[in-house]
């Protein structure tokens, strides 16, 4: 029996996936576990020019982005010093903020979305989450949390954009439903309902300790 989980959290910018990593993870290391926590993109070279392209440092096409996510997913993945599935062979429960819904969401809202599910598939055949759990929020509550806590915004935080992402999120759900371990939670309630939900639904899983 697998003794460790990964898990990916999913969500438009501005939906609480920072707050909800740090409670899951106290929630994890209290059943027995010990975490890695993770996010992409990296800080790696190919993550830290991504970086440059969202704070418009850098001008890229984006199926040049797109690519980009490809590349530093599977380095990601692969590192031989801090990857993750290298990470998952040392027993750690590994949690990552962001993986390939991510790359689906916003590179599909601009481009074909079945290309970048295939650009991702290695990524996928190496490594499914064992659960992508998707914190759901408007995007109107999106802009208002970016605005509140922001001095500049990135290139994809904007309404229009915002809203496409999560129309494109909810596609790449259903089409791959079969294939994947997908949990949806409400983002508009309190963080600690949410984190209870959440707790909830990754305590069925085998390698929880009750």
């Amino acid at each position: 029996m697998k003794n460790n989980l990964f898990i990916a959290l999913e969500g438009i910018d501005g939906s609480g996936k920072s707050t909800q990593v740090k409670l899951l993870t106290d929630n994890l290391k209290n059943a027995g576990h010990k975490v890695y926590y993770t996010f992409e993109p990296t800080d790696s070279p190919v993550g830290s020019v991504i970086r440059n392209i969202f704070k418009s440092r850098i001008e890229a096409d984006n199926r040049v982005i797109a690519g980009l996510f490809v590349a530093d997913r599977l380095d990601h993945l692969l590192n031989k010093t801090d990857g993750i599935l290298k990470k998952l062979e040392e027993g750690y429960t590994v949690i990552t903020d962001r993986y390939y819904f991510s790359s689906y969401a916003y590179q599909g809202a601009h481009m074909s979305l079945d290309w970048v599910i295939e650009a991702n598939s290695l990524s996928a055949d190496l490594l499914r989450p064992d659960i992508n759990i998707y914190i759901d929020i408007s995007p109107e509550i999106s802009m208002k949390r970016l605005n509140n806590g922001r001095s500049y915004m990135e290139i994809y935080e904007n309404i229009e954009n915002l809203r496409k992402v999560k129309e494109t999120y909810l596609r790449a759900f259903n089409k791959l439903k079969s294939e994947e371990n997908i949990y949806i939670t409400d983002g508009n309630r309190e963080p600690d309902v949410i984190a209870a939900d959440i707790w909830n639904e990754v305590s069925k899983m085998k390698s929880i300790e009750k």
